[in-house]
């Protein structure tokens, strides 16, 4: 599968609602839920078993786990070199750990429009939005699912 096979699998589970620790297209997820639902739709099985975990789950720590859990089942690329499908992972604050994730549904200068990216997020659900300048600049980690998914 291409990375737009993964973009296009995005898409798939827009309009899903934000559910924390929920990974089910239609039903609910949050952003790792949908990251991990596209990898069952592509794979079949998930890489690891998940822990449960609090929406601050790393911070008091300061550990990357979702960074560190990132580079162990998928393939780290250059943050600048953006294709279709690629997994994004996002600091959203500075000096709190990465861990927002989403996935690159278009790139930049298709008939000046710019590049998106589909995520879930809190009160909106699984939503496909707009890669603006404020989103790029929390980009931290770029990846792309394992070969034998593209």
């Amino acid at each position: 599968m291409s990375g737009a096979g993964i973009a296009a699998r995005a898409r798939g589970w827009l309009g899903t609602p934000y559910v924390h620790q929920a990974s089910r297209r239609g039903a609910g997820c949050d952003c790792l839920g949908l990251i991990r639902g596209i990898w069952r739709e592509a794979l079949g099985v998930e890489p690891a078993p998940l822990p449960p975990y609090t929406m601050d789950w790393s911070e008091p720590q300061g550990q990357e786990r979702l960074w560190q859990a990132a580079r162990e089942h998928l393939r780290p690329k250059p943050v600048e070199r953006a294709d279709l499908g690629d997994v994004l992972l996002f600091r959203m604050r500075a000096g709190s750990v990465a861990k927002h994730l989403g996935v690159q549904s278009r790139l930049g200068g298709l008939g000046g429009q710019g590049p998106r990216f589909i995520h879930a997020y809190a009160g909106r659900g699984v939503v496909e939005c707009a890669l603006s300048t404020p989103w790029q600049r929390r980009i931290v980690a770029r990846f792309a699912f394992p070969q034998e998914v593209l």
